[in-house]
């Protein structure tokens, strides 16, 4: 069980850490009074700066053929984070209609620096057996990560020039809130008006059961003014009290999707001689408003939650590695005015 063990770890810890992101993308676009078509207005060599707070809470354990008295069972992480996004390219997206026309969808290229990035978390476990992400952030401050955003929210083309990240779940932890920052691929394709609803689905390819999907129902509120943090910023880049924004709420949750004869094992566990059986469960909200003038994100405020109880278990000898636990997230992102540089004095 010792190689498969491992793999089942590490496919665990992988979406144990994916799940803190866990919240599905949400399209980006700008509305009208008027049924509209939205869509972000990305223009090469403009910058924004958006506020990152989250808090999350976990708790439960994991059981191993292997015991472990020191295992934690309750951990609970903050962080805050200042980021410039600085657009390298808009991939077409400035011009949606010309990109359905052509039959291309390409992603917007991005740099992102972290202006400010800490993080604390606690655990109940030993400091060995449980690594603080505080490491990471501290470790991002300071340095930038380009990478193309595609419109389904996926990212690619990732260049990390100072070695900030070091795996997979370095990656996922620091760049899965832009998945907010996706084109509006969710939206309906003849727009949208006030008062409207409609659903989507989204597979959750990350869990170790199969069948599973985010399954949103967002609604279009009402338009209002924009409203931004202000965190000392220069009074010429702070947004005018006059511009309007779309709000749209987003109720979402898990489900199952196909037939329960197909199981629930995953092709990535098949291939690697383990099955899993359990269940996985979800829900939560988004309430988030985006420009009417440049169809960009100006704020969101999540919650969710997930609770979890499987098993994976080896096919060839039967030992088994059982999950059972729940994590809670709350995120807000914002967008803010250009922040003034600190003065010698202040440092």
């Amino acid at each position: 069980m010792k190689g498969k063990g491992a793999i089942a770890r590490r496919i665990t810890a992988r979406f144990s850490l994916a799940i803190t992101c866990f919240l599905p993308a949400l399209p980006v676009g700008a509305a009208a009074a008027a049924r509209v078509r939205i869509h972000p207005q990305y223009k090469p060599g403009e910058a924004f700066y958006y506020q990152i707070e989250m808090h999350t809470v976990s708790t439960g354990q994991t059981t191993t053929p292997i015991l472990n008295p020191e295992a934690g069972t309750k951990s609970t992480g903050n962080l805050d984070m200042l980021v410039r996004l600085d657009v390298l390219s808009d991939g077409g997206q400035s011009d949606p209609q010309k990109s359905r026309q052509s039959g291309e969808a390409a992603g917007i290229r991005l740099r992102v620096t972290y202006e400010r990035a800490h993080a604390d978390s606690r655990t109940d476990a030993p400091e060995l057996q449980s690594p603080s992400a505080a490491r990471l952030y501290d470790r991002l401050a300071g340095h930038s990560i380009e990478f193309t955003l595609e419109p389904d929210g996926a990212i690619s083309n990732l260049q990390d020039a100072d070695h900030v990240l070091s795996n997979f779940a370095d990656a996922a932890a620091a760049l899965g809130w832009t998945k907010l920052l996706a084109s509006a691929g969710g939206f309906p394709a003849r727009g949208i008006a006030i008062g409207q609803s409609w659903t989507s689905d989204q597979p959750l390819t990350a869990a170790p059961l199969a069948g599973l999907a985010w399954h949103t129902n967002s609604t279009y509120l009402r338009n209002e003014p924009c409203r931004t943090a202000s965190i000392g910023g220069d009074p010429q880049n702070a947004q005018s009290a006059a511009e309007q924004c779309a709000v749209i709420l987003t109720q979402f949750k898990i489900v199952r999707r196909g037939s329960a004869r197909a199981g629930q094992t995953p092709p990535d566990y098949v291939r690697h001689g383990l099955r899993t059986s359990g269940t996985l469960t979800g829900s939560g909200s988004s309430l988030d408003s985006f420009s009417l003038a440049s169809g960009l994100l100006v704020s969101s405020t999540q919650t969710g939650a997930q609770r979890a109880d499987y098993d994976i278990i080896n096919a060839a000898n039967g030992e088994t590695i059982h999950r059972a636990g729940q994590v809670q997230t709350q995120m807000v992102i914002t967008r803010v005015p250009k922040p003034q540089l600190l003065s010698a004095a202040t440092r």
